[in-house]
């Protein structure tokens, strides 16, 4: 049985990849890695990954652009802030029998891949505390007020940054039925903060996969994993809850850019110099808004929740 990460990538996001990839390969030097183009533009980190980290590109690219085409199909082009996140879905399809999937906005702290050890009683395992925010980000109150799913089930609700499954589990009319159904009913989704494939991913999976665990309900707790958490306590080069007494697993930047002042910085930095062969980064620190600005945006945000009927 065959086991290996997944990761979606373009040359925009070549340090992001980079820290990550550092991360864990300081860890795991040996479990393969397969990058799914994000578009065209990443045959300059291909290479790079390739030749410091032995990543290998997502052979079926007809496939990838089959997926895009079809879902460009079925929802238009104005639906989604980012439609090639679902390109992401290629790892159903690639060849390793269970695999993880990371984003480039991520380092680890631990050899991960061994999380997917839970897949011998399970179908499908997420890592994170998305569902203590209810249903946010994923879903609109509809799912409940028309028993899609139950308030149990969405409880089952992840993160579309952090996940692993099995080969074929889902096939491709699965996703294209989904897709169909989902265009049906936006009005059960909430894409208010611009999320792409992540409430149409949960859909999926909470319809057609029962056997779903997430790692953070393992027996004596686990830690969180958000970059926005602010009590995790830096111990050497790695991070510590202390509501739970354990090392963070990973850590994810998720809807924070990756800038200096950033939640952890020094710990993105630390993992992004790791290999001393490949030159320092270069990310400039944000520009200090004016108080105009800061004005303009206040007004912007006020009109949006009009509009909203907020």
């Amino acid at each position: 049985m065959s086991r290996g990460f997944y990761i979606i990538a373009n040359d925009k996001v070549m340090d992001h990849a980079i820290a990550l990839l550092n991360s864990i390969r300081l860890h795991d030097a040996d479990t393969p890695i397969i990058m799914i183009p994000y578009d065209d533009n990443y045959h300059k980190i291909a290479d790079t990954l390739h030749k410091y980290y032995g990543v290998q590109v997502y052979e079926d690219l007809e496939f990838i652009e089959r997926l895009s085409q079809n879902l460009h199909q079925t929802f238009g082009g104005q639906f989604f802030a980012r439609p090639n996140q679902f390109r992401k879905q290629a790892c159903w399809f690639g060849p390793f029998d269970e695999f993880l999937y990371i984003d480039t906005d991520i380092v680890v702290f631990e050899k991960i891949i061994d999380n997917l050890n839970y897949l011998a009683t399970n179908d499908f395992i997420c890592c994170d505390y998305q569902h203590l925010g209810g249903i946010r980000n994923v879903f609109s109150s509809k799912v409940l007020e028309d028993k899609v799913f139950t308030e149990t089930e969405i409880k089952d609700i992840f993160n579309g940054g952090f996940w692993g499954s099995k080969k074929n589990l889902i096939s491709e009319n699965d996703l294209y039925e989904t897709f169909a159904e989902c265009a049906a009913h936006p009005e059960y989704f909430d894409f208010s903060e611009k999320t792409s494939d992540q409430p149409i991913i949960n859909y999926m999976l909470l319809k057609r996969i029962p056997r779903r665990f997430n790692v953070v309900r393992r027996e004596g707790k686990a830690p969180g994993n958000w970059g926005g958490t602010h009590h995790f306590q830096t111990q050497g080069k790695i991070l510590f809850d202390p509501t739970v007494n354990q090392p963070l697993q990973y850590l994810h930047w998720a809807g924070i850019r990756i800038q200096p002042g950033c939640p952890y910085w020094e710990i993105w930095q630390h993992y992004r110099h790791l290999n001393p062969a490949l030159p320092v980064a270069n990310i400039p620190a944000p520009v200090e808004k004016t108080q105009l600005q800061e004005t303009l945006d206040k007004v912007k945000n006020q009109v949006r929740k009009i509009k909203k009927g907020v």
